[in-house]
């Protein structure tokens, strides 16, 4: 749980409570059989582990052919308002975890969900260097103040 910082957003005694819930929910995602996809309880995973950060952090989740949750790594810290991605990373990272599927995911600190054009065209050729090595991205998710924002339902991928 050391990717994350809670200490500015919250009291000790409520951080506890989060680690504790982060990981009951990772250790549910990993049951046997049990698929990790674009859902409500992805989405509020992510806002438990995104949520309310002072920085800009790009994460990515690596999921087998069944879409089971093999690995959640943070690839690219940054600034309040802006994380340099490079694809080549991540397609690095998904072939060490041998992914079939990858879900994207970053915050905003201001807490606004409103995709720029610079976090479009970084999700395009993610999804081009990945499907180079086959494999297939399933969603980017932009994690703000409560409100996630689904590249998927958003017709975008």
């Amino acid at each position: 749980m050391s990717e994350f910082n809670l200490t500015s957003a919250f009291l000790i005694n409520e951080q506890r409570i989060i680690r504790r819930a982060m990981r009951l929910l990772e250790k549910y995602q990993r049951q046997p059989g049990e698929q990790f996809i674009a859902t409500g309880f992805t989405k509020n995973w992510l806002q438990l582990r995104l949520a309310r950060q002072e920085r800009e952090i790009f994460m990515a989740l690596y999921l087998d052919n069944q879409n089971r949750l093999l690995e959640h790594e943070t690839l690219f810290l940054g600034t309040i308002n802006n994380t340099e991605v490079h694809p080549r990373e991540v397609v690095k990272s998904a072939l060490r975890h041998n992914a079939a599927a990858v879900i994207l995911a970053h915050n905003h600190p201001s807490g606004v969900t409103d995709a720029s054009k610079a976090d479009r065209t970084i999700t395009d050729r993610i999804v081009n260097a990945l499907n180079l090595v086959e494999v297939r991205v399933l969603d980017h998710f932009i994690i703000g103040d409560g409100d996630t924002l689904s590249f998927a339902e958003m017709g975008w991928l």
